[in-house]
């Protein structure tokens, strides 16, 4: 799950930015001051920043100019200032991306997507992978996240990962899972619904593929 820092001091545009992004799944921090920003994003993992130009204590583009000294996340501008050369100003310091208030919060969340899958998907410039498959410790991580996963749904997932783009049919999903409780072809679709459930929130849903008629895979994202 993607996480997105708000640097704004005005609530009425900073809620609503909160809202349309946590429906989108997001993850969302937000603070008032640049300085707060400066300290959250020096400990914390951020894949995107959403920075005001016009804050209280230091400027969007003085803060944009620090992190930069020793940090690439990405940084989404948001301003009242509809002067070319601000917009300039911005790009140029290692922004990424410049809205210019008012706006609709349906844009700012198009333009975090289209940040992130320039960044390769997570936003961060030292990218975290699409899956890390832990065999030791029986577990699964996607894009950072580790997954909550039974012992049948780990053993189906790891298999899918070893062997990305192989289809598996019922049958030898059945035989993976090696379990008393899983003995119905069936089963494994219920497994397999449950794993796209649990994918969904890191919109990685989509990658466990069907092939009708023959059965699972998953896709190279």
């Amino acid at each position: 799950m993607a996480r997105i820092l708000i640097v704004d001091d005005e609530p009425r545009i900073a809620e609503p930015l909160i809202y349309a992004l946590e429906r989108e799944h997001f993850s969302v921090a937000h603070v008032a001051l640049g300085e707060a920003a400066l300290a959250c994003l020096a400990h914390d993992n951020v894949d995107l920043v959403i920075l005001d130009v016009g804050l209280p204590d230091i400027n969007g583009f003085e803060v944009l100019k620090r992190l930069r000294q020793n940090n690439e996340v990405p940084v989404l501008f948001l301003t009242a200032r509809q002067d070319e050369v601000d917009r300039i100003l911005g790009l140029e310091l290692g922004g990424d991306d410049y809205v210019t208030k008012p706006f609709s919060p349906r844009e700012v969340v198009a333009r975090v997507r289209a940040i992130l899958k320039r960044q390769g998907g997570n936003g961060s410039r030292s990218a975290v992978p699409l899956w890390q498959l832990d065999e030791a410790g029986a577990r699964v991580l996607c894009k950072g996240e580790p997954l909550s996963l039974t012992r049948s749904e780990f053993l189906i997932l790891a298999a899918l990962l070893r062997h990305p783009g192989q289809v598996f049919s019922r049958a030898q999903l059945l035989d993976i899972c090696d379990s008393d409780e899983d003995s119905f072809e069936r089963s494994v679709d219920t497994h397999i619904k449950t794993l796209r459930a649990k994918l969904r929130p890191l919109q990685a849903d989509s990658l466990l593929a069907t092939r009708r008629g023959l059965g699972y895979y998953l896709e190279s994202a």
